[in-house]
């Protein structure tokens, strides 16, 4: 079934172009814990190339829906489809390749406390490359640059960095690997404007540099209004719409109404 961007009907709108150019399809998706249940029968498609800004109420189960992407938290029913492979019936090699093709930064960084920042860095390489110890630093150092961070920074510890050299130190991490897909979760959260203004400009310019797909939960007005290409909104379980910011000035859905015309909202057009 093929439905428009800011479709609010009672099955969120999923496929809005060629499947093809889809990096990440979610269909019928049901997740819950114990007797609850959290999102159901939720779709979604991630365009190529797009960053995506993921909203919704707070409880409505954003970052669950990004676990549940990720695997690290079990779906129900449904299949999620990442670069064109079920992760149901992908085989552990697939899977893994697949896994070398995303990367993650965590609401709150998820720094290991008694690594430093270049060791936290090369992780993943670790785990899924067989590099020398000369080459991996060389590609930390190259990481660090590329977000933004100090050369001296490589040697300190997660506590000794501000909140936004944090952000950009699992930045760094989540590019480790030279990903296709990024996941953020929150980026902005604890940054002050300035801050959090100069991170959305990393974003976008990362996104537009190396060509990555971007999913972005964010409760940020001014991340979807500066670099999101769509916005899909969580609510009732579902998706309740998805496309662009005039999608969502003009969707009469009281939530999505309050949200991004509401006094808040307004103060940013």
């Amino acid at each position: 079934m093929t439905l428009t961007d800011a479709d609010t009907s009672s099955h969120a709108p999923a496929e809005t172009g060629d499947s093809s150019e889809n990096v990440l399809s979610v269909r019928d998706i049901t997740v819950g814990f114990g007797s609850k249940i959290i999102l159901q029968d939720l779709d979604l498609d991630v365009r190529r190339g797009e960053v995506l800004g993921f909203v919704g109420g707070s409880g409505t189960g954003k970052s669950v829906l990004m676990r549940t992407i990720l695997g690290l938290t079990p779906k129900r029913s449904g299949s999620i489809s990442v670069f064109g492979h079920d992760l149901s019936t992908a085989s552990g090699q697939e899977r893994k390749a697949i896994e070398r093709r995303c990367g993650v930064l965590f609401q709150q960084g998820a720094l290991f406390s008694s690594l430093s920042v270049k060791q936290n860095i090369q992780l993943p390489m670790r785990e899924h490359l067989k590099l020398s110890p000369r080459l991996m630093d060389e590609l930390a150092t190259l990481k660090l640059e590329l977000v933004g961070l100090p050369q001296d920074a490589a040697d300190k510890l997660p506590s000794e960095l501000s909140g936004g050299m944090i952000k950009r130190a699992s930045l760094a991490r989540a590019l480790a690997l030279d990903p296709d897909l990024v996941f953020l979760d929150e980026p902005t959260s604890g940054l002050d404007p300035i801050g959090a203004a100069a991170f959305d400009s990393l974003i976008a310019n990362l996104s537009s540099t190396l060509g990555l797909t971007v999913y972005m939960v964010t409760h940020d007005l001014d991340s979807l209004h500066s670099i999101c290409d769509r916005i899909a909104v969580l609510g009732n379980k579902r998706v309740l719409a998805i496309g662009t910011l005039d999608d969502m000035m003009t969707n009469d859905d009281p939530w999505i109404t309050s949200y991004f015309r509401g006094e808040r909202a307004l103060r940013r057009i």
